[in-house]
């Protein structure tokens, strides 16, 4: 049986929520999986709140929406936390955040109660390793280890084939990194 799964990424503009999407859907491309990738926002302002979506499956995906009731929501930004993350979240929809707090912590501030929350704090990860609090790659790091959607060796294929030199290498640190320290409740 396929299954399609969506993935709601929640970030601020400049952090990188369209391009973790992005990655996202083109590493399932890599393993011959249908996709989708595209954001959304208002005005385009570094710092304003903005939404990417991306849907991979086995199938051709016959959607053409945003994604209403995500499998997985990915918070680039822990100030967002909030009624509208959790908007259309399903019992079996995980939530991935960038947040020193726990994740039992996490769920207490969202009301959250049978719900999988995986945490990891992306911003000193990323700024110790690539040094810049860009959190995009980490957070797609610790949501591959969160979903299984995809393999590691697939995202970490799609950044080599997208940065190169000292990035590429402080990238793929920071997705291995995130990958192996992400924890849930």
């Amino acid at each position: 049986m396929s299954k399609l799964y969506e993935i709601r990424f929640h970030g601020r503009g400049g952090q990188g929520a369209w391009t973790a999407s992005l990655l996202l859907a083109q590493a399932g491309l890599i393993e011959g999986k249908q996709i989708q990738s595209f954001p959304a926002f208002g005005p385009e302002r570094a710092g304003a709140p903005l939404t990417a979506f991306t849907r991979i499956s086995d199938e051709p995906i016959l959607i053409h929406s945003n994604v209403y009731k995500p499998d997985f929501i990915v918070v680039l930004d822990s100030t967002l936390l909030g009624s509208t993350i959790i908007e259309g979240i399903k019992k079996t929809s995980k939530i991935i955040v960038n947040s020193n707090e726990s994740p039992i912590e996490i769920k207490k501030r969202l009301g959250l109660y049978e719900n999988e929350v995986w945490v990891i704090d992306a911003t000193s990860l990323s700024l110790q390793i690539i040094g810049t609090p860009v959190t995009n790659t980490a957070m797609l790091g610790a949501l591959i280890k969160a979903s299984n959607i995809i393999n590691l060796d697939s995202i970490l294929k799609v950044v080599k084939e997208r940065f190169s030199g000292k990035i590429l290498e402080k990238n793929i640190e920071v997705i291995k990194a995130a990958y192996d320290g992400v924890v849930k409740n």
